[in-house]
């Protein structure tokens, strides 16, 4: 169980983040937030939308606002698997191989638009997610830590893109989409960004070690019974629903209480409530799973049912737990 100190910790770090996010995209607060949990749980981010709505800001100002090696990648059809994780070039001197290091080896890495590069070279960045190492003629380096992607891509133009096929979607923690800003957050906007770059004013409020650390306190947040049993009758509801065609695999299950656990965590709590669950469910089932022709005719969305499911499935009882022993 984490001490006080340490849950006061990682929610003063969450709201600093928050804080800053907020100077360069306003009324994103539950993008934001799902973000942030996805961060803390170390997770991989998957940023969907349509083009201009602040998916690429975002994740640079999250860049901004910790103090750790930042990689960005803009995927384009011509990329390399070697573009991503490096090469071995001759050395002149001594004709020696020598390792050049990627974009990947870095704590943050922006890829954005995955969806334009081949198949290949999406599968090489997505190893390293998995394995949080690359392996370049034989040789296995691992990646620094934290390591996290925050990835972008349209749905719409999909001309001559290459979609993410379900094994590898399922690599993403999280999957959000931004939305349009408001008629007011949108005014704020143009009054804000017309003369400056609003990433000017992001200041740096975390380093790699202070993520680390918060890393470590969300995996110790004490998860009941109860709490696991609704996670697994959640996702195992994906699974039955006549609606879905293919259901949430068990890595969601898994992937699923830890952003329950990072919720709790940032919210000052040392225990998982149904509702940390239950607020990130959408964001962490929705792109894992395949909707029925039937379904799609209805014009029925993911994350509409996996919504559906969160109310649909039992909440149970004895959600908020009794404090474990420390």
């Amino acid at each position: 169980m984490p001490s006080e100190s340490d849950l006061a910790t990682v929610a003063d770090l969450a709201r600093s983040i928050r804080t800053e996010l907020a100077r360069v995209l306003s009324g994103l607060d539950r993008a934001v937030d799902a973000v942030l949990a996805t961060v803390l749980a170390e997770g991989h981010v998957l940023l969907e939308d349509v083009p201009g709505v602040g998916k690429t800001t975002l994740a640079r100002a999250l860049g901004r606002a910790c103090d750790v090696s930042v990689g960005r990648i803009q995927f384009t059809p011509d990329l390399l698997p070697s573009d991503v994780t490096g090469v071995s070039v001759l050395r002149g001197t001594d004709r020696a191989f020598e390792f050049r290091p990627g974009p990947v080896f870095a704590n943050i890495v922006i890829a954005d638009e995955i969806n334009r590069a081949s198949p290949k070279t999406q599968a090489a960045l997505l190893e390293s997610m998995q394995e949080h190492a690359v392996t370049v003629d034989g040789q296995t380096r691992p990646l620094p830590r934290p390591f996290l992607v925050v990835a972008t891509q349209n749905p719409v133009d999909m001309e001559g893109t290459y979609p993410l096929p379900e094994a590898q979607r399922d690599r993403f923690m999280t999957r959000i989409t931004v939305g349009y800003p408001s008629g007011d957050d949108e005014m704020e906007m143009l009054r804000t960004h017309d003369r400056v770059d609003p990433l000017d004013s992001v200041a740096v409020v975390a380093d790699a070690g202070a993520l680390a650390h918060a890393i470590e306190v969300v995996r110790s947040v004490y998860t009941s019974e109860p709490a696991r049993r609704y996670v697994v009758d959640l996702v195992r509801a994906t699974r039955e629903s006549p609606e879905l065609r293919l259901g949430a695999s068990p890595r969601a299950s898994l992937q699923l209480l830890a952003l329950a656990k990072a919720r709790a965590a940032m919210s000052g709590r040392d225990h998982v409530l149904p509702d940390d669950v239950k607020a990130l469910a959408p964001a962490a089932l929705a792109h894992r799973v395949i909707l029925t022709a039937q379904a799609r005719s209805a014009a029925r969305t993911a994350e509409a049912v996996v919504t559906d499911l969160t109310a649909s499935v039992p909440v149970p009882t004895a959600g908020r737990p009794v404090p474990a022993p420390r």
